[in-house]
């Protein structure tokens, strides 16, 4: 729909008969021309939808730039390469081919892209733990629902990873500093519960010991993180424990305690976990051979160690939401300009 349309839309159920989704995602052309009370009434209209708004802007350089309290408004922006709107939008060689994909993706896991977008829209306004705590409550939420079920059976049964000695490595430097090493190259450093459990209790030195002045999180073989271990999904007694662990026993919240004196070294594959931890810290480098990725959508899941909170607070909502939507992995160059790692 033009501005002018959705200016003017009127309220569609969101549900068919049957409870299931009907077209989670909207189409907003921009780019023509819109009177002021006209985009006044379609920012307002754009933020209490309860679909998923993706601006499409053309790729001709010479349409009209969109009015920029609507591109805020809506959930992201697909733009030509030759068109910049900020931090809303990505750009891409052609947006109504990207949105098709996009839409693509919504419609093999409506719910969780849905829940993703209220979560986006909610944790910004909010304190860090709180918003980690929000975000820890949607995951949940998704773990009972169809979408997850359904990845999980697909994927089949798995049995847990073996334990290893010393899955995170500890070591004190002369410069009153702490290096933190994930040491698990045999499973590409994934964030199970060894490693999780081992990288909380790092992590707690630094907090408890203010001798402690720098921080140092790296990961060793080929790769930072592969994300969470995916043999262990599904693997936790009820969703209350799940979400207790999350928060309250996960390493999102205590990186972000130590952001001021914590700086995260990241190389290889960056996924899910792999970059939502690291993104908390107050110093995020990577190699030029980093690539990152959110895959957690397609697993009818959102990003759950702190995803939703870190990264965010580094390149906006819009294109955490692309991220997250499309699983797309983006190389460092394209993390350096978007804001998601420091250099």
């Amino acid at each position: 729909m033009s501005p002018a349309e959705l200016a003017e839309a009127s309220h569609v159920p969101l549900f068919g008969e049957d409870g299931s989704v009907r077209d989670p995602l909207v189409a907003v052309e921009l780019g023509g021309d819109a009177d002021g009370v006209t985009v006044e009434r379609a920012v307002r209209h754009a933020r209490a939808a309860d679909r998923l708004m993706i601006g499409v802007l053309p790729a001709d350089p010479e349409a009209r730039p969109p009015h920029r309290d609507l591109v805020d408004a809506l959930d992201l922006t697909l733009t030509g390469p030759a068109r910049d709107a900020g931090r809303p939008s990505v750009a891409v060689p052609d947006p109504e081919q990207a949105f098709r994909g996009l839409a693509e993706a919504v419609s093999r896991n409506p719910q969780a892209a849905l829940v993703l977008r209220d979560v986006l829209r909610t944790t910004p306004r909010l304190p860090v733990e709180a918003a980690l705590d929000v975000e820890s409550y949607a995951y949940s939420t998704l773990l009972g629902g169809p979408e997850f079920a359904r990845w999980l059976a697909a994927r089949g049964p798995r049995p847990l990873p073996p334990d290893v000695r010393d899955p995170v490595l500890v070591e004190r430097t002369p410069d009153a500093g702490l290096r933190i090493t994930l040491n698990r190259p045999a499973r590409r450093n994934a964030y199970g519960r060894q490693v999780r459990d081992a990288l909380v209790d790092a992590l707690q030195i630094a907090l408890l010991d203010t001798g402690v002045t720098r921080v140092l999180l790296e990961g060793a073989g080929p790769v930072f993180c592969a994300g969470g271990d995916l043999d262990e999904f599904g693997t936790a007694p009820d969703l209350v424990t799940a979400h207790q662990i999350r928060t309250r026993g996960g390493a999102g919240r205590l990186v972000h305690r130590l952001r001021d004196r914590i700086e995260a070294r990241v190389h290889g594959s960056c996924v899910g976990a792999g970059i939502e931890i690291p993104a908390f810290a107050g110093t995020l480098a990577a190699r030029p051979d980093a690539t990152f990725r959110l895959p957690e959508i397609s697993m009818g899941l959102i990003p759950g160690a702190g995803g939703t909170v870190s990264v965010p607070r580094r390149i906006g909502r819009w294109r955490t939401l692309y991220l997250a939507l499309t699983g797309t992995a983006i190389g460092a160059a394209t993390a350096r300009e978007w804001g998601l790692i420091d250099r």
